[in-house]
């Protein structure tokens, strides 16, 4: 079968798997269903055929190139050769002295600090509020709605929804919903930047492409949250953009978004430590069982099985497919901070550049189990009386997420032959 043709396959795949999880059949809204993927495809058009847009990447690439070389700096000061700064000895040739936690992680704490300045200066407020007329008037979102999902484009699924704080106690479960569900089908800016910046040596343009893929997945989740657990237009929840940065003054919005940086850059290097550990651990209790097919089981390898199915319908080669399982797998199970740091890691010619790029859209999103605790804590302190509701919705807003940025690789698939 060619390629764009199992692309085309996967699109109503997906969305019947989402039809299987509905809690409401009848009470679909399929005109707002139908105005998401409507939506996704015109922006996909938009951002990956119209000329100007390789500009538009090369444009985000630069700037992922000049805050990484700003970062570099202040590693360089602090940490000296750990950071990136002249190495004072002889190293090996083909030495690697790339030390992550020194000189890539740190990213985080620049564009953290960033945000906060620019949420504090009114300019990314604007940006959501553009975002959120776009989603309302297309997509039929209430205004809640509307300001939560344009601001899970730019932020996390615990600051997204920071802006519509007021109006949660009072929303529709299904509103609610969407927002879980747009939160697990997005990443942050601030780690967006990390993984451009991981990803560069084997994509061009990571940034333009990661940015794209949050944009498409944001009416896509919209789509299978509509389908999952529908929301009555008639209860739809109006609202006005709330900026969740309160500062004093510039530099107090700075030093804000900083110490918000380093908790997320401290929790994100615990994270990783311990996961690659329980991958490890759990490796090895699979080592101690028969082979199979001359090698012992490891987690990547059922991992690959498992998912080999879903990554072919989003229009990747079935030789292609073990490979490009593994890493949507560990995606899934673990994070999507690992998946891209092992797709980086693939021996040359394993996958292509296409499967590559379906690969980064459809993996670019938090939906995870351990995403999901830090939104339940999130979403439960802003609303506490609804804490066990949302709680409830917790494994589907998964579901949700994963469906929506499959859906985004299988346009992208469709689109790129």
């Amino acid at each position: 079968m060619p390629l764009p043709l199992q692309s085309a396959l996967g699109i109503p795949v997906l969305l019947a798997l989402a039809l299987l999880f509905s809690e409401n059949r009848r009470a679909i809204p399929w005109r707002s269903v139908g105005a998401g993927l409507l939506l996704q495809l015109i922006l996909a058009l938009i951002l990956l055929k119209l000329p100007g847009s390789r500009n538009f990447f090369l444009l985000l690439n630069d700037l992922v190139q000049s805050l990484e070389q700003a970062t570099r700096e202040g590693t360089s000061f602090v940490f000296g050769y750990l950071g990136g700064g002249e190495i004072p000895f002889q190293t090996k040739e083909g030495a690697d002295t790339y030390i992550l936690a020194f000189q890539g992680l740190p990213l985080i704490l620049v564009i953290s600090a960033l945000s906060s300045l620019l949420f504090y200066w009114g300019v990314l407020p604007r940006i959501v509020r553009g975002f959120s007329l776009v989603l309302r008037r297309t997509l039929g979102l209430g205004g809640a709605e509307g300001v939560g999902t344009a601001a899970n484009v730019f932020l996390g699924m615990v600051e997204a929804p920071l802006f519509v704080k007021p109006y949660l106690p009072r929303m529709h479960r299904g509103e609610i919903f969407c927002l879980m569900s747009c939160g697990m089908a997005t990443i942050a800016g601030t780690v967006m930047v990390l993984y451009a910046s991981i990803l560069s040596p084997v994509m061009q343009n990571a940034m333009g492409h990661l940015l794209t893929a949050s944009i498409l997945s944001a009416p896509a989740a919209v789509a299978m949250a509509r389908i999952m657990i529908p929301a009555p237009v008639d209860r739809l929840t109006g609202a006005e953009v709330h900026s969740p940065v309160r500062a004093s003054g510039s530099m107090d919005a700075v030093a804000g978004g900083t110490q918000e940086g380093a908790s997320l850059l401290i929790n994100i290097i615990a994270m990783l430590i311990v996961l690659i550990a329980l991958v490890s651990i759990v490796n090895q209790i699979l080592g101690a069982l028969p082979q199979i097919g001359g090698s012992s089981l490891t987690l990547q390898r059922i991992l690959g099985w498992i998912m080999a199915p879903v990554v072919w319908l989003l229009g990747i080669p079935w030789s292609e497919c073990f490979a490009a399982g593994k890493l949507m797998g560990t995606k899934t199970v673990l994070n999507e901070l690992l998946a891209y740091l092992q797709l980086t890691e693939l021996p040359a010619g394993t996958l292509s550049d296409r499967s590559r790029m379906i690969l980064t859209y459809a993996m670019c999103g938090f939906a995870n189990p351990g995403s999901l605790g830090i939104m339940l804590a999130g979403l439960g302190g802003l609303a506490p009386d609804r804490k066990a509701e949302i709680a409830g919705m917790g494994l589907k807003s998964i579901l949700a997420g994963t469906l929506a940025t499959c859906l985004t690789g299988s346009f992208v698939g469709l689109l790129t032959w």
